[in-house]
């Protein structure tokens, strides 16, 4: 017997029965979509998590820090970043040197800025992912007398020509326009003046400094581009080592010249421990996101596996009903069997024609429980939506053609559901196809 002619009779065998056909894969179609359902919250309440730590920090990157140092302990300096540089999946490393404001005054006219100030190596700022809103981020070419001004530092100049009421504060007014700062960062001339003592009669060279960009403000960074002033680690170093000479504060032995922290970007979430744990072994405590990522996806993977279990037991009831079907319907065509096999059709072929039936049923239910979950998804997101809009929150957006929001149903988990209902199928139709083919021909042709 030919694959058509057994996909034919199949097909004509269930629609013979449209009641009981229609209701069987009704069972499939509620299972199936109690299991996507089920699973896609679970997707949709990870991804929301993912959401909200990567607003609270950037996955990849791991903080090193060195603030309690002793004699004993490792120095985190220059040698040691190109240490934990070379290792495997490090793409950039940073050092973060804060400069203190009363070392360094940065001028621009009669305005002197009162922010901090912080030395970084600028060519792996892009790597870290910061981002230039005016101007662009520096080359590793650039002059170490480059600047990059934070989303506000330029609301961080005084006039220093007054005592009070000598500052502009970023703050709109009535009309929601922001207020000009006293300087512009990619159109006025800066310079970097070392301080030195209040009794001081000396005089010191002013250095000229050049603003390439202001950055997009980003809370989830460290250090964060806001109220700031980032500048060269080494010039920072330069113009800390100055003021120490001009000032006469000489260098505590008991403390190695190195850096209070460090900031260390991998390739990937996954090669964030591994990483960590090499930096650990050195001797100096980190810090990442992993630690509090790991729980929640641990937490995440719980949930998933209970919202799973539960549609499962729709699906399982399901399967049970297939399995009865098949069974009343051996009982209804036993004749028809046995007529098959006086007439020299093949066993296997008798087999298969069962199996098909079983598989064509969950597989149509899979079909229709797919399209429900897809609907059942787009209404819970829409309402959640409303509702998130009613109270002063942004809805998440859709990307990639899915639904996005507390219920997410990827094409892979609607593949697998396809595929799992159409196995559920076969598998319940297994034996009652292994019971067709064990009656007996003469037996069967007798039946009534």
């Amino acid at each position: 017997m030919k694959w058509k002619d057994m996909l034919l009779m199949a097909l004509g065998n269930l629609f013979k029965r449209k009641v009981r056909t229609l209701l069987t894969v009704m069972g499939v179609v509620i299972g199936t979509c109690a299991i996507v359902v089920m699973l896609s919250f679970g997707i949709g309440i990870k991804q929301s998590m993912e959401t909200m730590m990567q607003n609270m920090g950037d996955l990849t990157v791991i903080t090193i820090n060195n603030s309690s140092q002793t004699p004993d302990s490792p120095a985190l300096d220059d040698k040691t970043l190109e240490k934990v540089k070379a290792m495997k999946d490090v793409v950039a490393v940073t050092p973060v040197f804060y400069l203190d404001p009363s070392v360094v005054t940065i001028k621009s006219r009669k305005y002197n800025y009162q922010g901090m100030i912080y030395g970084v190596s600028m060519s792996a700022l892009k790597e870290f992912g910061y981002q230039a809103e005016n101007g662009t981020l520096p080359a590793e070419s650039a002059p170490e007398t480059t600047i990059l001004f934070g989303k506000d530092a330029e609301y961080d100049f005084i006039d220093g020509q007054k005592s009070s009421n000598n500052m502009i504060f970023p703050q709109a007014d009535k009309n929601g326009k922001m207020p000009d700062p006293y300087v512009s960062a990619l159109t006025d001339k800066f310079e970097a003046v070392v301080n030195l003592p209040e009794d001081s009669t000396a005089k010191t060279k002013p250095i000229k400094l050049q603003c390439a960009a202001t950055l997009v403000e980003d809370w989830g960074k460290n250090p964060s581009p806001s109220h700031c002033v980032f500048m060269d680690v080494t010039f920072a170093k330069q113009l800390r080592d100055k003021y120490n000479k001009l000032n006469n504060i000489k260098k505590d032995p008991n403390k190695k010249d190195g850096y209070d922290s460090a900031s260390v970007k991998v390739a990937s979430v996954e090669a964030v421990p591994d990483a960590e744990k090499a930096i650990q072994d050195m001797g100096f405590s980190t810090y990442s996101m992993e630690s509090v990522r790991k729980p929640l996806e641990e937490q995440m993977r719980t949930i998933q596996m209970i919202l799973g279990g539960l549609g499962a037991i729709s699906l399982l009831v399901a399967a049970l009903g297939i399995t009865n079907t098949m069974i009343m319907s051996i009982y209804e065509r036993t004749r028809e069997i046995g007529i098959m096999k006086v007439l020299g059709c093949v066993v296997r072929n008798i087999r298969t024609m069962f199996l098909i039936e079983a598989g064509a049923i969950g597989f149509m239910g899979g079909v229709i429980g797919i399209a429900q979950s897809y609907a059942i998804s787009l209404f819970i997101n829409t309402l959640y939506a409303s509702q998130a809009a009613g109270n002063g929150n942004a809805a998440v957006p859709a990307t990639g053609g899915a639904a996005v929001g507390i219920s997410i149903i990827p094409l892979w988990l609607a593949l697998g559901a396809l595929l799992f209902s159409t196995m559920v199928g076969l598998v319940s139709g297994f034996y009652p196809a292994n019971r067709a083919v064990k009656i007996s021909a003469l037996t069967a042709i007798k039946q009534e």
